[in-house]
């Protein structure tokens, strides 16, 4: 798998490099992704971006198409890994990204290597509205070892705070709720809160948790 484009923000020397995928839907690029990498950088981390073949197509052609299948989405992580190496280093990304960089992490546990940790932005745990498949998603984080960081809406559609507490989630994985925010983190109007609001929280628990390392 060659060597995807890389976008990084942040000092060259940070303590920790902190890789973030895109999603399904949006690029590196998206506004989400942006604010989050900017806002990594300005607080002393490396923040690195890519995209999946898929999406890096879209780009050159503006056609729309599916996520690539699992097998290319795990080998442009690794390409990405070994490119950067895996001493401190963070990976993760927003929901699909993140939920592939978890694993990434698992599979190089079973090799005896490991990244230093793992954050998932926004973790979709099922499709939306049907936690009952839940299982393919969520094997691999029941006996992850990789210190794993989840932010999660708590009305999130693809796992929010009526279903997530139930699961069996190993003491590895650390959820961090984000009030009334759907699947990007976004409040209803009536919550009194604003997506800046939770972002904000987000981003501080985000580096809350690489200094923890």
């Amino acid at each position: 798998m060659p060597l995807p484009d890389l976008l990084i923000n942040g000092p060259d020397n940070g303590p920790y490099t902190i890789v973030l995928a895109h999603g399904a839907g949006a690029a590196m690029d998206s506004v989400f992704m942006e604010t989050f990498a900017e806002r990594l950088a300005e607080l002393g981390h490396r923040c690195v971006r890519f995209e999946f073949p898929y999406m890096a197509q879209r780009r050159l052609d503006g056609k729309r198409r599916p996520p690539n299948r699992a097998p290319v989405l795990l080998d442009t992580w690794r390409a990405v890994i070994e490119h950067l190496g895996p001493e401190n280093l963070i990976i993760g990304g927003k929901s699909m990204g993140g939920r592939i960089a978890s694993m990434m992490a698992r599979t190089l546990e079973d090799e005896g290597g490991r990244v230093s940790g793992v954050v998932c932005l926004g973790y979709p745990f099922y499709p939306p509205g049907k936690p009952e498949k839940a299982e393919g998603r969520l094997a691999h984080l029941l006996d992850i070892k990789t210190p794993t960081l989840i932010l999660q809406g708590t009305r999130d559609t693809f796992g929010g705070f009526d279903h997530i507490p139930t699961l069996a989630l190993p003491k590895t994985v650390e959820v961090t709720w984000l009030e009334d925010g759907d699947h990007g983190f976004k409040p209803r109007k009536k919550s009194g809160r604003t997506e800046p609001q939770n972002w904000d929280e987000a981003i501080n628990a985000l580096d809350a948790f690489v200094r923890a390392r």
